[in-house]
């Protein structure tokens, strides 16, 4: 297990490890048949809420507007069509692109500074609804993969929830099974096998998905009894994911398989079977627990 540092803190206002909520260590439910469950996460708007910007262009004047994660989600469909964004347009370049807020830049790291902003605000600002799943995750040490649109390095998202841990948000640093931001260039090789890809990031999050279960079988074996929970916010991601975990499931019918929703900050939790999905809203206290 992977305690935190003992590195000087800086204390926030907010603390989420000083909840009032005593959290004790559960034992893996199917530890004592060779099972493990793995949590893979969706970072944006799911797990944190930052403050990260895109940046939209003017078709004509090239004019730049900053707009947030939960403002592109809604519009993302109808920009440069109709709408509010309807004279704008997405740009792919990675340095002075729409989303070059979600790179490394060369002589900064986005992340890391916006996560240092959002953590001045209090909790419900910048936790996600799946952030108890990954508290709870993290304090039990179980598996994680992160699974992120996002394209920085996966050094920096371990640095980014070291520091978590460090200003005693986190019991620990996360018990790391893989890190895929999708739009990373090295990820997408990868994950493609290509040197480029006209696949979407929600594409790329379903080759992640299966590439996270495959890492999950080589490290802990081919054990039926594993447990695999991921959770995403964004609905072209969840469907693309769904139809993933339905393919898992014919091809490992006796290991369970969920997908929990969290668009709009609902948790609706899905047990993945081979001839249907069922639906299911766990209570708040389950939330702990993405099985």
């Amino acid at each position: 297990m992977k305690h935190k540092k003992s590195a000087a803190k800086k204390p926030y206002p907010f603390s989420q490890l000083q909840l009032g909520i005593d959290r004790e260590i559960e034992p893996d439910r199917n530890l004592h048949l060779g099972g493990r469950s793995f949590y893979f996460f969706d970072l944006d708007d799911n797990i944190l809420v930052l403050p990260t910007k895109m940046v939209l262009f003017h078709k004509e004047s090239h004019h730049e507007i900053l707009i947030s994660t939960t403002a592109f989600a809604h519009q993302q469909a109808f920009i440069g069509q109709r709408g509010l964004y309807r004279d704008y347009e997405i740009r792919f370049e990675d340095r002075t692109g729409s989303f070059r807020y979600f790179r490394d830049l060369p002589s900064e790291s986005p992340f890391l500074q916006d996560l240092e902003s959002a953590l001045t605000r209090e909790e419900f600002h910048w936790q996600g609804p799946s952030w108890n799943c990954f508290m709870h995750a993290t304090l039990n040490q179980r598996p994680t993969a992160l699974i992120t649109a996002r394209g920085h390095e996966a050094e920096t998202f371990k640095k980014g929830f070291a520091y978590l841990a460090e200003q005693d948000l986190l019991p620990y640093e996360p018990n790391w099974l893989a890190i895929y931001p999708v739009s990373n260039k090295g990820i997408q090789r990868i994950l493609t096998g290509e040197e480029t890809t006209n696949l979407s990031p929600a594409q790329l999050k379903r080759r992640a998905l299966r590439a996270s279960v495959e890492e999950a079988f080589s490290r802990f074996g081919k054990n039926p009894n594993h447990r695999f929970g991921i959770s995403d916010d964004d609905p072209k991601n969840i469907e693309n994911l769904l139809q993933e975990l339905l393919l898992l499931k014919m091809e490992h019918p006796k290991n369970s398989f969920f997908l929990i929703e969290t668009h709009h900050g609902h948790f609706v939790k899905r047990e993945i079977h081979r001839d249907e999905v069922s639906k299911a809203k766990p209570l708040a206290h389950e939330q702990m627990s993405l099985f």
